[in-house]
């Protein structure tokens, strides 16, 4: 049996993993929705697009929902705390997630192109929409929440909608969907051919060099940003006390990490180089070697925001002492140790479904394959 601290570490990776394991398989559809009014010109080259995720997009769906049930599990602090700040963010994302089941299952069922092109216009809000948001929140992670503990440790958020859409975090959204973008069109040049396949490949190279403009921007601004540090002495296999701790605010906070583990400046170089790979492969029509290039830049850039703000989680802008950390902010012994065992044996099973699943209906999705399954495609 693990101890407390080393649990508290592990799943601290694993709701990483989960991150990075959303971003790469239901990114690469949320990619593919938000490209889709524009790669496909015409009804059966949409069909054509919308059938290169169609069989797979709710699997995918999968790693959202085991990301957000282990972050309620793991760290129930940090659950509660951030659906109450980001309340109104957090049912945007839900909003917009409603247009995709019922655009990919009723969008062909009519012959009418209104009909159709409104269902494209709401699988594209539900591939857009969610990215940009998710990206908004980690940019305002890393500049701290306004949120509160009174005695009772009930948590009060101080600060409004509006606030959340700062310039900062309104870059960060900008990052996560181009690298979102960037991952679906690297998918869809691989599932698919001809003017599909060229004008994937020319939406995902652009949302690369965006990404990566946008990344090294962020990163220049972020050593600016008041970033937080602990500054008592914490016992990391103490029991979860929130208010236990002394807590400072200082510019280039973020940047510790790096200086005392240099190793760790390969996760900003993997987002870099990993983006600007999946472009060159791309132009190369290597396209399985470009979606792995880009799944690398998807872990390089969570990783970065992960690796720069530990131990923190949720850090207080209101009230640094409140901010909620990897040490004091998560489940007891006991239940991270059953979640462990739990994740050790589920998650093997995940992955083999889902490698089998696209081994099978693996290949092209072409014009011709949507005609002659006029009605069982999408």
């Amino acid at each position: 049996m693990f101890d407390y601290e080393t649990l508290k570490l592990i799943w601290w990776l694993l709701v990483g993993v989960l991150l990075i394991g959303f971003a790469i398989m239901d990114g690469h559809d949320m990619g593919v929705g938000t490209l889709l009014p524009f790669v496909g010109q015409s009804d059966i080259e949409r069909r054509v697009v919308i059938n290169t995720v169609g069989p797979h997009w709710d699997g995918n769906q999968v790693w959202f929902i085991t990301g957000g049930g282990a972050i309620f599990a793991a760290w129930p602090l940090v659950y509660a705390t951030a659906f109450s700040g980001f309340y109104w963010a957090m049912l945007a994302v839900l909003w917009a997630l409603f247009f995709r089941p019922v655009g990919f299952d009723y969008r062909s069922k009519i012959h009418n192109a209104t009909w159709r092109s409104t269902w494209d216009w709401g699988l594209f809000v539900g591939g857009f929409v969610p990215p940009v948001i998710f990206g908004v929140a980690f940019g305002n992670l890393l500049q701290g929440v306004p949120f509160q503990f009174d005695n009772y440790l009930i948590s009060t958020y101080t600060g409004t909608f509006w606030q959340l859409l700062n310039p900062f975090a309104l870059l960060a959204g900008v990052v996560s969907s181009a690298m979102i973008t960037l991952q679906g069109g690297a998918y869809l040049a691989h599932r698919t051919e001809g003017v599909v396949q060229a004008r994937a490949i020319k939406g995902a190279v652009g949302a690369a060099l965006v990404m990566v403009l946008g990344f090294v921007a962020a990163g220049i601004w972020l050593q600016g940003i008041a970033g937080y540090r602990i500054s008592s002495v914490i016992d990391p296999s103490a029991l979860p006390n929130p208010m236990g701790k002394t807590v400072v605010r200082e510019a280039g906070a973020w940047m510790a990490n790096y200086a005392a583990q240099p190793l760790l400046w390969l996760l900003p170089a993997s987002g870099v180089a990993g983006a600007l790979l999946a472009a060159l492969q791309l132009w190369r029509r290597r396209t399985l070697s470009a979606f792995v290039a880009s799944s690398l830049a998807i872990v390089g850039v969570i990783g970065t925001a992960g690796a720069s703000m530990f131990p923190f989680v949720m850090p207080s802008s209101s009230q640094p002492a409140a901010s909620l950390t990897v040490w004091d902010s998560v489940s007891s012994h006991l239940t991270l140790a059953i979640m462990f065992w739990a994740t050790l044996l589920f998650m093997p099973l995940i992955v083999l479904y889902t490698s089998w699943a696209y081994r099978v209906m693996r290949g092209k999705v072409t014009a011709a394959y949507v005609r002659e399954n006029e009605h069982g495609a999408y």
